[in-house]
């Protein structure tokens, strides 16, 4: 049995880690350390309430609004307050527009360029996966990011600025939308969907979300030369190299719930669980972080209300600043792939009937929710009012605890907020990198990507494998946000 320790790894930011015990050609077993430690959840003990509005998007900034829209929620929760429909809708305007930004950006940058590198040039795809995606040289970036610049117009219009704005606020909205904010709009999300319909999938997205089965899916791909739009493209690829079979986890799905607006969420929260598989309710007092192997002060399993975050850098059997969530003590995997699973869109369901979670199926869910969310997104600006209330004030309690749950583009995002005496007395955030990448927890349960990684192949003169890449970049690392 040999090892080897891969890091820095990830593109978004090179705060990653992966240990790998190697037998046989395959991982054995794998340990994922968050090497950074942050402490944003303890600077916000003691602030006023309504201060973590200026904070918590400042933990990210990538996923900023993410992390504005889960503190407006816990915030809207602690007063009881009822948001302005018109602040409701701009608000998950905002948070679409990054989660559909962060899917292109991890598709087109971060995913594709692996398969552009030279260790493929075997293969018959290869002169064309690096013509199109590879880093700085590939057309494909050339066109993406320009239309991706375009359709973050959207969030400067809605809320002034992107990242950290103070726009999502717990009643709404603070940018009141007149009727040519609404043209404005639409024709932005018009010249996004003529990216996707042409670049990206070469089909409308209407045909996209239509596929109801993997055998759809690939009739689908099928019908047209694989050049013939990108994401037909990495089907192509993922099709030759097998990468269905890469990167099975536990098959244990979480969602908060996406986009939830009149007290109906686009997509559901819930569980889903390949052994047992109906969608169950989510009860987050089930929710607990365990910090057996994080440099943090040890002791039982928490839950968020209760949770600490006390930096503990010598701990012995520690090797990550990530505390490890469970729900019911069970470890689960959150994301595109949760999201639509949970939500029962019959593709994505057959797909993990068939394979389970693996990249190929997490990489397809997050081509998908361009399919669903974007027509979502024309349909929330139409059904705004100019001249309507974009925001409702309220009082914060002097004693009170909430929580604000939130879909970001990698999965489930919380926030719970404890007030004593008028101020913070505890602030504790599990992001959707927390859930994937945590440690083993006090019994040894590994989390999804550790899960993941085990069977992978490495080859016996790679020192960065490409297969454990495309597992990790499956999940789509974003390590700011992992340890607070």
């Amino acid at each position: 049995m040999s090892r080897l320790v891969l890091g820095p790894f990830n593109r978004v930011e090179g705060d990653l880690e992966v240990s790998l015990e190697l037998e046989a050609g395959r991982v054995r077993a794998a340990q994922v350390t968050a090497p950074l430690y942050r402490g944003f959840e303890g600077v916000l003990v003691g602030k006023a309430p309504l201060d973590a509005l200026v904070f918590v998007p400042r933990i990210c900034g990538i996923c900023s609004v993410s992390q504005s829209a889960a503190a407006a929620s816990a915030l809207r929760a602690a007063m009881g307050l009822v948001p302005a429909p018109n602040g409701e809708r701009a608000a998950a305007l905002v948070l679409a527009a990054e989660n559909l930004a962060d899917h292109l950006t991890h598709f087109y940058l971060f995913f594709m360029p692996d398969f552009a590198r030279a260790a493929y040039r075997g293969h018959a795809w290869h002169a064309a996966a690096h013509a199109r995606f590879a880093a700085v040289e590939g057309g494909a970036a050339a066109e993406m990011l320009p239309a991706r610049a375009a359709f973050l117009e959207l969030t400067g219009t809605l809320a002034g600025k992107w990242p950290h704005t103070l726009a999502l606020q717990p009643g709404g909205s603070t940018r009141a939308v007149a009727m040519n904010d609404k043209l404005r709009l639409l024709a932005l999300l018009r010249r996004f969907r003529a990216f996707l319909e042409i670049r990206l999938f070469a089909d409308t997205l209407e045909a996209v979300a239509a596929l109801d089965s993997e055998t759809a899916l690939w009739r689908w791909c099928d019908a047209r030369a694989p050049h013939e739009g990108d994401f037909r493209h990495f089907l192509t690829i993922a099709r030759a190299l097998g990468l269905a079979a890469l990167g099975r986890g536990h098959d244990r799905f979480l969602s908060g719930g996406a986009y939830r607006l009149d007290e109906a969420p686009l997509f559901a929260a819930g569980l889903w669980r390949a052994d047992r598989p109906i969608v169950e309710a989510l009860d987050p007092a089930t929710i607990t972080e365990d910090g057996r192997h994080a440099w943090l002060s040890d002791g039982p399993a928490l839950h968020p209300f209760e949770g600490r975050t006390e930096p503990l850098a010598d701990k012995d059997g520690a090797y990550s600043w990530c505390k490890a969530p469970r729900l019911g003590g069970e470890a689960f995997e959150c994301g595109a792939l949760a999201r639509q699973v949970v939500d029962g869109h019959p593709l994505v369901r057959d797909m993990v009937a068939r394979g389970g979670g693996n990249v190929l199926s997490r990489v397809v869910a997050r081509a998908l929710e361009f399919a669903r969310v974007l027509p979502a997104m024309e349909a929330w600006v139409q059904a705004i009012v100019p001249g309507e209330p974009f925001c409702r004030h309220g009082a914060m309690p002097a004693e009170a605890q909430a929580t604000g749950l939130v879909e970001a583009a990698r999965g489930t995002l919380g926030h719970w907020l404890v007030v004593r005496k008028g101020v913070i007395a505890n602030y504790q955030i599990v992001a959707p990198t927390t859930w994937n990448f945590s440690p083993r927890d006090a019994g040894s349960q590994p989390g999804a990507l550790e899960q993941a990684l085990v069977g992978t192949p490495v080859g016996e003169d790679e020192r960065v494998p490409l297969a454990v890449q495309h597992v990790v970049r499956s999940f789509d690392p974003c390590m700011a946000c992992t340890v607070h």
